[in-house]
């Protein structure tokens, strides 16, 4: 039995981005050290009660926060509503070790915000006002505010879907507004804010960074610590499979809960959602509680990071930041291209062949996103290595391993989902008529792909590159392991000078991250206004 290029493609593609972690998970079956029994004696406990401390308090806050504000701007009119509801996502444009290191900033000792307290009201050197934030409530507080806008996203959109007949409904059954809201409203779009909700604790237990400033004990830190510090690879990968069993298990939990459980509206009773006006104390209040999160999230640090730059004079452009950014932009612009391109070919054999085994390769390749990027990092870099060892150095002088191929492999994995979705829905607006056209004038598949359906998807192809290019931009972990010697990225800059405590210092790059993260943040916000309902009542 033959198979075409179109088959064969997305095989290889599901070996090369599972490999990495089935050897991550293959060292459980492996010899346990001694660093392992002391690890296991003295700090893993310490390691779990953290993480699930960690992934309680933002799962509860990001929740609140999420769902909240998705409520309010979504079913009631108040000022500064069509405002809020696309500055909301804005936070996600920081990443979380970004806004770690502008807090600590902050709210340290003698940070911003002390001295200036202290400045104001003529107070002693010795009075703190703000508390100190290096601890776990503190971290809570940063991925929270980082990464409610997942939250948010999923449960705008739900809500705008939600029908007025069903809420009222509930009105006439004597339920208050705040009771038709978590009695009804919520509970019909739990899926979207479990979705959202997986997200968000995905990258909490991922992050690297925020954790590492804040001095927390986390799986993530646990990793590093073993890897770096005792220089011992194996158990530091026994330590980033039970973090990886962690995150599956989470994933299998949310789906089994909702196996069998129907949450669509009726649409023949569907009626648009009327909006409320609010005025006197509780527009207030709904002003306040959708201005918080952007301000704690998104203005606070940007006018910080700014406030830095410009009070202390900082070389924007000196050789250093120059040659950093490029090493970013032209990594981020050749994983964004690959990534997109697969992302063509792989959902172009879908429509091409129209087989159930090419869907199901095709689900399995996005698994990457699912997969903390230090647990890609540590396979990808193991998958090299054996691959030197075995065939390269037989060929050639060249070593791929801790070169940017590594890099770039990681990248790639980690972001085709993003693509992949972007490519799916440029898919789903090519009429399938199209292609049965082409195959009466016997054009053949890579004809179709780049005459045809290229040329009808370069908005998409160039979404998709845009949305990779932010979110390679701010990824630290698998680039602090993966990136060759002397090789530094934004994100790695910014750390290296926030592990030194040269927060100054740190501006440029960080300013340049958030820049760069605005860019999904305008495609996301065009989405939510074209995703308004025609009419309101």
């Amino acid at each position: 039995m033959r198979f075409s290029f179109w088959e064969i493609t997305p095989l290889a593609l599901f070996i090369i981005f599972i490999a990495p972690v089935a050897i991550v998970l293959f060292s459980l079956t492996g010899d346990y050290s001694d660093n392992w029994s002391h690890l296991y004696q003295y700090v893993l406990t310490r390691y779990i009660l953290n993480t699930a401390y960690l992934v309680a308090g933002v799962s509860i806050l990001v929740t609140v926060v999420g769902v909240g504000t998705a409520w309010l701007v979504t079913n009631y009119n108040f000022t500064g509503k069509n405002i809020f509801e696309w500055a909301l996502i804005l936070p996600l444009a920081v990443p979380p070790y970004i806004l770690a290191y502008t807090f600590t900033g902050l709210f340290d000792t003698f940070g911003t915000a002390n001295n200036l307290i202290r400045d104001v009201f003529d107070l002693g050197r010795e009075f703190t006002f703000f508390p100190k934030v290096r601890n776990v409530p503190g971290a809570i507080v940063v991925f929270s505010f980082t990464l409610y806008p997942y939250v948010y996203l999923v449960s705008r959109m739900a809500f705008i879907n939600q029908s007025r007949t069903m809420l009222e409904a509930g009105r006439t059954l004597g339920l208050n507004k705040f009771q038709t809201f978590y009695k009804l409203g919520v509970p019909m779009i739990r899926p979207a804010i479990i979705g959202g909700l997986m997200l968000v604790v995905m990258e909490t237990i991922s992050d690297f960074g925020a954790v590492d400033h804040f001095a927390i004990s986390t799986f993530t830190t646990g990793v590093f610590r073993t890897w770096y510090g005792m220089y011992d690879i194996e158990t530091a990968k026994q330590l980033a499979s039970l973090l990886l069993i962690f995150a599956v298990t989470l994933i299998l939990i949310e789906r089994y809960s909702r196996r069998n459980a129907s949450y669509s509206n009726a649409m023949s009773l569907y009626k648009p959602l009327y909006l409320t006006k609010l005025k006197g104390i509780p527009n207030t209040l709904a002003f306040l509680i959708c201005f918080t999160p952007i301000f704690i999230g998104f203005l606070l640090p940007v006018m910080e990071l700014l406030y830095w730059a410009l009070n202390y004079k900082l070389d924007f452009f000196n050789d250093k930041f120059i040659t950093t950014a490029w090493n970013t932009f032209y990594l981020a612009l050749i994983a964004a291209f690959l990534c997109s391109l697969l992302a063509v070919i792989i959902n172009f054999s879908i429509r091409y062949k129209s087989n159930n085994y090419l869907k199901v390769m095709s689900s399995f390749l996005t698994v990457g996103y699912a997969v903390p990027g230090l647990i890609l990092a540590i396979g990808v870099m193991q998958m090299l290595t054996y691959f030197d060892q075995s065939f390269v150095s037989e060929f050639s002088n060249f070593v791929l391993t801790g070169s940017i191929i590594g890099l770039v492999l990681a990248y790639v994995i980690k972001s085709y989902a993003l693509s992949s979705s972007t490519i799916e829905a440029g898919y789903q607006r090519i009429n399938s008529r199209v292609d049965d056209v082409a195959r009466t004038l016997k054009t053949s598949g890579w004809a179709l792909l780049a005459q045809v359906h290229l040329p009808l998807l370069k908005t998409s192809f160039l979404t998709s590159m845009l949305l990779v290019v932010s979110e390679v931009i701010k990824e630290l972990p698998a680039t602090l392991i993966l990136r060759p010697f002397n090789f530094d990225t934004l994100a790695v800059y910014t750390y290296i000078y926030a592990a030194e405590e040269r927060m100054y210092d740190a501006a440029a790059p960080s300013i340049a991250i958030v820049m760069v993260g605005l860019i999904p943040i305008i495609i996301l916000t065009r989405m939510i206004r074209t995703s308004r309902p025609a009419s309101r009542y």
